[in-house]
């Protein structure tokens, strides 16, 4: 196997990324890494990573993979975080920080699934010292000399113009720049403009509005929408922000092919934990191919608690009962209900910039086997929940629904 030759051009008023002399235009999505082959069954062509190594798999494993099923990689490289700890005035730490990434480079440089390289990921995020940038451009440059078929960006969390331009600024050496913006992607046009930035850029995460920037309860926990919202929010943003821009975005990766807990096991990802798919995995197959999945995944309305939404702040008390409702918006026959009531997560164990995050417990699930989208329910705790509904298919797709809910006593 020889190496891909990945370059980014600019002709025709237009940038244009292309892999061995032919375009490539990034249809992609950040993966949990038991979802590489189906990322490429709906649609999918290319992959990021955050690190080379994930814990379970080298990076020539994952490369491997990818190549097995016809995707690229955007190789992400571990580069310490500011808030972390990481002080880049220790310049031992630094020379030996790019002294590990190097032997990553050349162990990997040359595999033909290898799209680019990742240089960092939300360096930007809650740091002071700015020569942390001096560090990604060295980075950037040593890739260089070593790897002349890759370009090398940055993942910036968000894409503030001040931002924009001091990375831009402090990093030459870099191929383009990568954004990671949900809610506030309608801004990157303005955004861009106020920058001044003219070069090339990727949008290395985007997906549903984040737990920072929705509506809360007046106890302070975050309101989710629902899934069906979320992917109406999921096809506008991709139509109206990303395939909009043809002069300088280069593609995107969604976030996330896969599972996570963060605030809650359903709000980031695109699947859930028993590996059913939501109505927005189906919507970004239809943005990838043009053609819409065989069984449509359920639209839900408002999911509401004797009536009141979670809009309202509901407080319940302790083992009295209550009856909760989700609205449906389909034909489906023969749909199955699961009701769960979880804990919210402990407010000092809560992520920060997207690390790990433990799974609350599940104090309540509805126990027969009738279901419905009505179900009766008594509070057994105390304390601060969120009612979870799942509405399976019988296809392997799944609609969600939560609202938190503040219990006493």
């Amino acid at each position: 196997m020889k190496p891909s030759k990945v370059e980014l051009n600019y002709r025709n008023n237009k940038f244009q990324l292309t892999v061995d002399n032919q375009p490539f235009y990034i249809n992609g999505a950040g993966v949990d890494f038991g979802s590489i082959k189906s990322l490429a069954k709906y649609g999918g062509n290319a992959f990021r990573t955050w690190r080379v190594n994930n814990g379970e798999k080298t990076g020539r494993e994952i490369l491997d993979e990818a190549y097995q099923n016809g995707l690229m990689v955007c190789m992400g490289l571990e580069v310490e975080r500011e808030r972390h700890g990481f002080d880049y005035d220790d310049e031992q730490a630094v020379a030996k920080q790019m002294a590990a990434i190097k032997q990553d480079i050349v162990v990997l440089k040359d595999h033909p699934a290898l799209l680019m390289w990742g240089i960092g990921n939300e360096l930007n995020l809650r740091h002071k010292n700015p020569k942390v940038w001096d560090a990604v451009n060295d980075l950037s440059k040593m890739i260089h000399q070593i790897d002349p078929n890759h370009p090398t960006t940055t993942m910036l969390a968000g894409a503030e113009p001040e931002v924009i331009a001091l990375v831009a600024e402090s990093c030459p050496d870099l191929d383009l720049l990568s954004f990671q913006i949900y809610g506030a992607i309608d801004k990157l046009p303005g955004f861009l403009q106020e920058s001044n930035y003219k070069g090339a850029y990727m949008i290395t995460e985007w997906g549903a509005t984040g737990h920072w920037e929705c509506d809360s309860t007046s106890w302070d926990r975050p309101i989710e929408a629902n899934s069906s919202v979320k992917a109406n929010n999921y096809h506008a943003r991709y139509v109206d922000y990303i395939a909009a821009d043809t002069k300088q975005c280069i593609g995107s990766f969604v976030f996330l092919w896969g599972q996570k807990q963060e605030r809650t096991p359903t709000w980031y990802g695109l699947f859930l934990d028993n590996n059913n798919s939501t109505e927005a995995a189906q919507v970004m197959q239809y943005l990838w191919t043009g053609k819409w999945a065989q069984h449509r995944i359920p639209k839900i309305g408002q999911l509401s608690i004797n009536g009141m939404l979670a809009e309202e702040s509901v407080c319940l008390q302790q083992d009295q009962t209550y009856n909760a409702k989700i609205e449906l918006e389909t034909s489906h026959k023969n749909l199955s209900f699961r009701w769960e009531l979880m804990k919210e997560v402990d407010r000092e164990l809560e992520s920060d910039g997207g690390d790990f995050e433990p799974t609350p417990d599940i104090v309540w699930q509805q126990s027969n086997s009738n279901t419905s989208s009505e179900v009766a329910f008594s509070p057994p705790l105390t304390g601060e929940f969120r009612l979870f509904v799942y509405i399976d298919d019988g296809y392997g797709g799944s609609a969600t629904a939560n609202m938190p809910i503040l219990i006493e006593s």
